[in-house]
């Protein structure tokens, strides 16, 4: 962790304390420090912007009632995507697993200048993500997308941290081959399990 890191974890684990006495200022403020990121991170999950602000409210609703408890085994954003990924997982079997779709997706995601060719790498990412299981995709994006390491995608994802490997491996060789065909361009070659 780097020292942004460390600083952003003791503003969050000092924002918790205050939740857990009641503080809804504090609420506050953590809800719009993570808005955007769980918003990035549920659209791997769920095309719906509904169901995506929903699943984000009930997270939030979650780390109100249960900030007392929080013992500080790991970092606070690791917690609080823990709680969205389940949260995630429950909306998905309400909902369906339904495929990427960034233009149902709020418009604060967007780059302010969004040229045209930031818009094509983007459709063209999201057009690769969606031939990912949502066990991958959650996987990328918490890796390359939020920049979590794999301990903690396995402590949000609670399964062991060979599983994340497995599926970062598999969904990177998904990518590799697939992204090169959405392109116009013959796949490449596959990697070796080595």
């Amino acid at each position: 962790m780097n020292d942004a890191d460390i600083d952003s974890d003791a503003t969050d684990r000092m924002l918790l304390q205050r939740m857990s006495m009641g503080d809804r200022a504090a609420l506050a403020l953590l809800y719009r420090s993570y808005h955007g990121r769980l918003g990035r991170f549920l659209s791997r999950l769920t095309r719906r912007a509904d169901v995506i602000e929903e699943v984000i409210n009930d997270c939030f609703w979650i780390a109100w009632q249960k900030a007392g408890s929080f013992h500080g085994d790991s970092r606070v954003s690791t917690w609080i995507m823990g709680i969205a990924y389940r949260c995630g997982l429950k909306a998905l079997r309400q909902h369906g697993d339904e495929p990427v779709d960034h233009d149902s997706l709020p418009e604060d995601r967007t780059p302010a200048h969004d040229p045209d060719e930031d818009r094509e790498l983007r459709d063209w990412l999201s057009k690769g993500l969606a031939h990912l299981s949502a066990d991958q995709r959650v996987v990328v994006e918490l890796v390359y997308g939020v920049g979590h390491s794999l301990d903690d995608v396995a402590v949000i994802m609670q399964c062991p941290v060979g599983t994340v490997k497995a599926r970062l491996f598999h969904a990177r060789v998904k990518l590799r081959n697939v992204l090169p065909t959405l392109a116009g361009s013959p796949p490449a070659r596959k990697e070796s399990a080595s």
